[in-house]
Protein backbone atom coordinates (compact mmCIF):
# COMPACT_ATOMS: atom_id res chain seq x y z
CA UNK A 1 0.00 0.00 0.00
CA UNK A 2 1.42 3.58 -1.15
CA UNK A 3 0.26 6.00 2.00
CA UNK A 4 2.24 8.95 3.28
CA UNK A 5 2.45 10.76 6.38
CA UNK A 6 0.60 13.82 4.60
CA UNK A 7 -2.60 11.73 3.52
CA UNK A 8 -3.30 14.09 0.71
CA UNK A 9 0.03 13.54 -1.04
CA UNK A 10 -1.57 10.79 -2.31
CA UNK A 11 -4.58 11.57 -3.91
CA UNK A 12 -4.82 11.90 -7.79
CA UNK A 13 -5.24 15.24 -9.14
CA UNK A 14 -8.26 14.66 -11.23
CA UNK A 15 -9.91 16.80 -13.47
CA UNK A 16 -12.65 17.83 -10.91
CA UNK A 17 -11.49 19.87 -7.47
CA UNK A 18 -7.70 20.02 -9.03
CA UNK A 19 -7.19 23.18 -8.01
CA UNK A 20 -8.46 22.40 -4.19
CA UNK A 21 -6.45 19.31 -3.88
CA UNK A 22 -3.28 21.10 -5.51
CA UNK A 23 -3.90 23.65 -2.87
CA UNK A 24 -3.84 21.34 -0.26
CA UNK A 25 -0.99 19.49 -1.55
CA UNK A 26 1.58 22.67 -1.57
CA UNK A 27 -0.07 23.82 1.94
CA UNK A 28 0.98 20.55 3.72
CA UNK A 29 4.73 20.50 1.78
CA UNK A 30 5.46 24.46 3.10
CA UNK A 31 4.45 23.11 6.34
CA UNK A 32 7.26 20.61 6.22
CA UNK A 33 9.72 23.35 5.52
CA UNK A 34 8.44 25.83 7.78
CA UNK A 35 11.65 26.60 9.37
CA UNK A 36 13.60 26.67 6.27
CA UNK A 37 15.01 29.73 4.08
CA UNK A 38 12.31 28.70 1.16
CA UNK A 39 13.74 31.22 -2.26
CA UNK A 40 10.48 29.98 -4.22
CA UNK A 41 7.97 27.28 -4.06
CA UNK A 42 6.46 24.96 -3.03
CA UNK A 43 4.78 24.42 -6.27
CA UNK A 44 3.09 21.68 -8.49
CA UNK A 45 5.32 21.10 -11.77
CA UNK A 46 5.18 18.29 -14.20
CA UNK A 47 8.43 16.01 -14.14
CA UNK A 48 10.10 12.72 -15.67
CA UNK A 49 11.48 10.55 -13.00
CA UNK A 50 14.66 9.01 -13.18
CA UNK A 51 12.73 5.51 -14.88
CA UNK A 52 11.49 7.76 -17.34
CA UNK A 53 8.14 8.10 -16.08
CA UNK A 54 5.94 11.31 -16.40
CA UNK A 55 4.61 12.16 -13.17
CA UNK A 56 3.74 15.04 -10.99
CA UNK A 57 6.44 16.29 -8.72
CA UNK A 58 6.54 19.77 -6.30
CA UNK A 59 9.17 21.95 -6.67
CA UNK A 60 10.94 24.06 -4.01
CA UNK A 61 13.75 26.31 -4.02
CA UNK A 62 15.92 26.43 -0.83
CA UNK A 63 19.18 28.44 0.58
CA UNK A 64 20.49 25.60 2.34
CA UNK A 65 21.44 27.21 5.47
CA UNK A 66 19.67 26.04 8.19
CA UNK A 67 18.17 28.54 10.28
CA UNK A 68 18.53 26.99 13.93
CA UNK A 69 22.04 26.90 14.16
CA UNK A 70 24.94 28.15 12.67
CA UNK A 71 27.03 25.15 10.85
CA UNK A 72 30.69 24.81 12.40
CA UNK A 73 33.20 23.86 13.76
CA UNK A 74 35.02 21.99 11.42
CA UNK A 75 39.11 21.67 11.68
CA UNK A 76 40.94 22.79 14.90
CA UNK A 77 43.80 24.83 14.69
CA UNK A 78 46.39 23.18 16.77
CA UNK A 79 46.94 19.71 18.28
CA UNK A 80 46.13 21.17 22.43
CA UNK A 81 42.62 22.01 21.26
CA UNK A 82 39.39 19.74 22.53
CA UNK A 83 36.38 18.61 21.01
CA UNK A 84 35.07 22.01 20.77
CA UNK A 85 36.91 23.42 18.30
CA UNK A 86 36.43 21.28 15.55
CA UNK A 87 33.88 18.82 14.25
CA UNK A 88 33.43 14.97 13.61
CA UNK A 89 34.89 11.90 11.17
CA UNK A 90 33.38 9.03 10.08
CA UNK A 91 35.44 5.79 10.02
CA UNK A 92 34.29 2.14 10.21
CA UNK A 93 30.85 2.58 11.46
CA UNK A 94 31.72 4.76 14.14
CA UNK A 95 31.96 9.10 14.68
CA UNK A 96 35.00 10.50 16.06
CA UNK A 97 36.02 13.92 17.02
CA UNK A 98 38.25 16.09 15.11
CA UNK A 99 39.85 17.32 17.85
CA UNK A 100 43.88 17.95 18.21
CA UNK A 101 44.24 15.13 19.75
CA UNK A 102 42.96 12.64 16.76
CA UNK A 103 44.73 15.37 13.89
CA UNK A 104 48.17 14.27 16.11
CA UNK A 105 47.76 10.43 16.10
CA UNK A 106 46.31 10.22 12.32
CA UNK A 107 49.81 8.50 11.44
CA UNK A 108 48.47 5.73 14.19
CA UNK A 109 45.09 5.86 13.34
CA UNK A 110 45.62 5.03 9.48
CA UNK A 111 48.82 2.99 10.37
CA UNK A 112 50.56 4.90 7.51
CA UNK A 113 53.35 7.35 8.71
CA UNK A 114 52.78 9.72 5.23
CA UNK A 115 50.45 11.49 7.83
CA UNK A 116 51.06 14.50 8.88
CA UNK A 117 48.64 17.47 9.55
CA UNK A 118 50.11 19.29 11.72
CA UNK A 119 53.80 21.44 12.86
CA UNK A 120 55.98 19.21 15.14
CA UNK A 121 57.52 22.25 16.32
CA UNK A 122 54.73 24.66 16.79
CA UNK A 123 51.68 22.13 17.37
CA UNK A 124 49.49 24.25 14.42
CA UNK A 125 47.28 22.69 12.28
CA UNK A 126 47.14 22.79 8.50
CA UNK A 127 43.95 23.90 7.25
CA UNK A 128 42.04 25.39 4.41
CA UNK A 129 41.11 29.29 5.54
CA UNK A 130 40.26 30.38 2.32
CA UNK A 131 38.09 30.34 -0.20
CA UNK A 132 41.10 29.58 -2.73
CA UNK A 133 42.62 27.06 -0.52
CA UNK A 134 38.38 25.33 0.04
CA UNK A 135 38.16 25.18 -3.83
CA UNK A 136 41.48 23.57 -4.67
CA UNK A 137 41.45 20.85 -1.63
CA UNK A 138 37.83 19.78 -1.56
CA UNK A 139 37.61 18.16 -4.66
CA UNK A 140 37.93 14.51 -5.71
CA UNK A 141 41.48 15.55 -7.16
CA UNK A 142 43.03 17.59 -4.68
CA UNK A 143 45.45 19.67 -5.41
CA UNK A 144 49.29 18.40 -4.30
CA UNK A 145 49.68 21.52 -2.08
CA UNK A 146 46.85 21.22 -0.14
CA UNK A 147 47.67 17.20 0.69
CA UNK A 148 47.73 16.81 4.80
CA UNK A 149 45.44 19.09 5.65
CA UNK A 150 42.50 19.76 7.23
CA UNK A 151 39.69 20.29 4.58
CA UNK A 152 37.19 23.20 5.70
CA UNK A 153 34.66 25.36 3.73
CA UNK A 154 33.06 28.18 5.65
CA UNK A 155 29.79 28.92 5.09
CA UNK A 156 30.53 32.32 3.88
CA UNK A 157 32.35 30.78 0.90
CA UNK A 158 28.83 30.49 -0.22
CA UNK A 159 27.12 32.57 -3.10
CA UNK A 160 24.55 34.46 -2.01
CA UNK A 161 22.13 33.43 -4.97
CA UNK A 162 23.30 29.75 -5.06
CA UNK A 163 20.53 27.75 -4.12
CA UNK A 164 18.96 24.08 -5.08
CA UNK A 165 16.04 23.41 -6.73
CA UNK A 166 14.39 20.23 -5.63
CA UNK A 167 11.67 18.77 -7.78
CA UNK A 168 10.41 15.51 -6.09
CA UNK A 169 6.89 12.95 -7.03
CA UNK A 170 4.01 13.51 -5.23
CA UNK A 171 3.44 10.36 -4.99
CA UNK A 172 6.15 7.92 -5.63
CA UNK A 173 6.34 5.70 -8.62
CA UNK A 174 7.97 2.18 -8.29
CA UNK A 175 11.31 1.80 -9.86
CA UNK A 176 12.59 -1.40 -11.62
CA UNK A 177 15.43 -1.87 -9.45
CA UNK A 178 16.99 0.31 -6.37
CA UNK A 179 18.74 3.76 -7.32
CA UNK A 180 21.82 5.77 -6.08
CA UNK A 181 21.76 8.36 -4.22
CA UNK A 182 25.41 9.79 -5.32
CA UNK A 183 23.73 10.92 -8.86
CA UNK A 184 20.41 13.31 -6.86
CA UNK A 185 21.73 12.92 -3.19
CA UNK A 186 19.26 11.21 -0.30
CA UNK A 187 16.43 14.25 0.17
CA UNK A 188 16.12 17.09 1.77
CA UNK A 189 15.75 17.99 5.14
CA UNK A 190 12.49 20.40 6.77
CA UNK A 191 15.19 22.61 7.66
CA UNK A 192 16.36 22.60 3.56
CA UNK A 193 19.82 21.04 4.12
CA UNK A 194 20.72 18.57 1.53
CA UNK A 195 20.68 14.74 2.36
CA UNK A 196 23.52 13.63 0.28
CA UNK A 197 24.85 10.26 -1.03
CA UNK A 198 27.97 8.82 1.12
CA UNK A 199 31.15 11.35 0.91
CA UNK A 200 34.19 10.44 -1.41
CA UNK A 201 36.25 8.66 1.53
CA UNK A 202 38.63 7.50 -0.97
CA UNK A 203 39.67 10.40 -2.30
CA UNK A 204 39.85 12.56 0.91
CA UNK A 205 42.15 9.79 2.16
CA UNK A 206 44.33 9.04 -0.69
CA UNK A 207 45.29 13.03 -0.66
CA UNK A 208 46.01 12.00 3.00
CA UNK A 209 43.01 14.70 3.94
CA UNK A 210 40.22 15.08 6.52
CA UNK A 211 37.44 16.78 5.60
CA UNK A 212 35.62 17.15 9.06
CA UNK A 213 31.83 17.33 8.92
CA UNK A 214 30.75 19.43 12.15
CA UNK A 215 28.97 17.81 14.71
CA UNK A 216 25.65 17.87 13.22
CA UNK A 217 27.13 15.77 10.26
CA UNK A 218 27.25 18.56 7.63
CA UNK A 219 29.91 20.50 5.68
CA UNK A 220 30.35 22.49 3.08
CA UNK A 221 31.12 22.34 -1.07
CA UNK A 222 31.32 25.54 -2.50
CA UNK A 223 29.24 24.15 -5.34
CA UNK A 224 26.48 22.32 -3.96
CA UNK A 225 26.60 24.43 -0.39
CA UNK A 226 26.42 23.15 3.36
CA UNK A 227 25.42 19.37 3.14
CA UNK A 228 24.72 16.35 5.05
CA UNK A 229 26.18 13.36 5.26
CA UNK A 230 25.36 12.08 8.34
CA UNK A 231 22.21 12.41 10.84
CA UNK A 232 23.01 13.53 14.21
CA UNK A 233 20.80 14.64 16.58
CA UNK A 234 20.75 17.82 14.98
CA UNK A 235 17.07 17.02 13.38
CA UNK A 236 14.98 16.99 16.45
CA UNK A 237 12.31 19.78 15.35
CA UNK A 238 10.52 18.14 12.94
CA UNK A 239 7.59 20.55 12.03
CA UNK A 240 5.83 16.94 11.09
CA UNK A 241 5.92 16.09 15.15
CA UNK A 242 1.95 15.37 15.02
CA UNK A 243 2.87 12.72 12.31
CA UNK A 244 4.79 10.54 14.66
CA UNK A 245 3.29 6.58 14.30
CA UNK A 246 5.66 5.49 16.82
CA UNK A 247 8.24 4.82 14.11
CA UNK A 248 9.56 8.26 14.73
CA UNK A 249 8.88 11.83 13.27
CA UNK A 250 9.57 12.53 10.08
CA UNK A 251 13.11 14.44 9.47
CA UNK A 252 13.11 14.73 5.57
CA UNK A 253 11.70 13.70 2.08
CA UNK A 254 13.82 11.27 -0.38
CA UNK A 255 14.31 12.20 -3.79
CA UNK A 256 11.78 9.65 -4.61
CA UNK A 257 8.82 10.95 -2.52
CA UNK A 258 8.88 8.64 0.32
CA UNK A 259 9.36 9.77 3.80
CA UNK A 260 13.13 9.83 5.87
CA UNK A 261 12.74 8.79 9.60
CA UNK A 262 15.59 8.84 12.57
CA UNK A 263 17.87 5.90 12.96
CA UNK A 264 15.77 4.72 15.93
CA UNK A 265 12.50 4.35 16.73
CA UNK A 266 10.44 6.89 19.33
CA UNK A 267 10.73 4.30 21.49
CA UNK A 268 14.33 4.14 21.15
CA UNK A 269 14.33 0.78 19.41
CA UNK A 270 15.91 -0.19 16.25
CA UNK A 271 13.39 -0.63 13.51
CA UNK A 272 13.14 -4.29 12.04
CA UNK A 273 12.95 -5.47 8.55
CA UNK A 274 15.06 -3.09 6.69
CA UNK A 275 16.20 -3.47 3.44
CA UNK A 276 18.55 -2.62 1.39
CA UNK A 277 17.70 0.97 0.95
CA UNK A 278 16.88 1.28 4.45
CA UNK A 279 13.42 1.12 4.67
CA UNK A 280 10.38 -0.49 5.03
CA UNK A 281 6.74 -0.70 5.14
CA UNK A 282 5.35 0.38 8.93
CA UNK A 283 2.22 -0.27 10.56
CA UNK A 284 0.47 2.11 8.70
CA UNK A 285 0.99 0.55 5.54
CA UNK A 286 3.50 3.49 4.52
CA UNK A 287 6.72 2.69 2.83
CA UNK A 288 9.56 4.50 4.33
CA UNK A 289 13.17 4.64 4.77
CA UNK A 290 15.48 5.18 8.74
CA UNK A 291 18.85 6.76 8.23
CA UNK A 292 21.68 4.93 8.76
CA UNK A 293 24.00 5.30 12.31
CA UNK A 294 25.73 8.77 11.91
CA UNK A 295 28.96 6.79 11.12
CA UNK A 296 27.85 4.56 8.36
CA UNK A 297 28.49 7.82 5.47
CA UNK A 298 25.33 6.50 4.06
CA UNK A 299 22.18 8.49 5.00
CA UNK A 300 19.86 6.16 2.50
CA UNK A 301 21.41 2.78 1.23
CA UNK A 302 19.41 3.75 -1.92
CA UNK A 303 16.03 4.57 -3.05
CA UNK A 304 13.51 2.17 -3.73
CA UNK A 305 11.22 4.17 -6.24
CA UNK A 306 11.86 6.34 -9.13
CA UNK A 307 13.89 9.84 -8.11
CA UNK A 308 13.09 13.55 -8.83
CA UNK A 309 15.90 16.21 -9.73
CA UNK A 310 17.89 18.90 -7.89
CA UNK A 311 18.50 21.38 -10.09
CA UNK A 312 20.72 24.67 -10.02
CA UNK A 313 17.81 26.95 -10.96
CA UNK A 314 13.59 26.89 -9.97
CA UNK A 315 13.28 27.80 -14.08
CA UNK A 316 15.03 24.48 -14.59
CA UNK A 317 13.03 21.21 -16.20
CA UNK A 318 13.47 18.19 -14.29
CA UNK A 319 14.04 15.20 -16.53
CA UNK A 320 15.59 12.42 -13.97
CA UNK A 321 16.55 10.02 -16.87
CA UNK A 322 19.62 11.94 -17.91
CA UNK A 323 22.15 11.73 -16.42
CA UNK A 324 23.82 15.02 -15.80
CA UNK A 325 27.13 15.17 -14.43
CA UNK A 326 26.39 15.24 -10.13
CA UNK A 327 27.15 18.44 -8.57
Amino acid sequence: MVRTFFPALVLALGAAGATAQADEHLSEISAFFSTAEVISGPEIVDCKLSGGTASECFSITVSGIPLDYSPGPWCPTDISQGPEAGGIWLENGEVHDVDGDFIANLAEFYGDTNWQLFDDASGAIRYTGTLEACEAAARPDVAEEYQNYCVQCLPEYISADNTLTYVIPLEPVTADAPGQTNRTGSGVAYNGVRLDGPAPVDAILSAYTIAAFDDCGGHVNPYVGYHYHAVTDCLENSPAAENDTGEGVPIGIAMDGHFILPHLMADGYHPEGLDQCNGHTGEDGSYHYHVGEAGSNAILGCLKAQAGCTLDSPDGVCDASVRPPRR
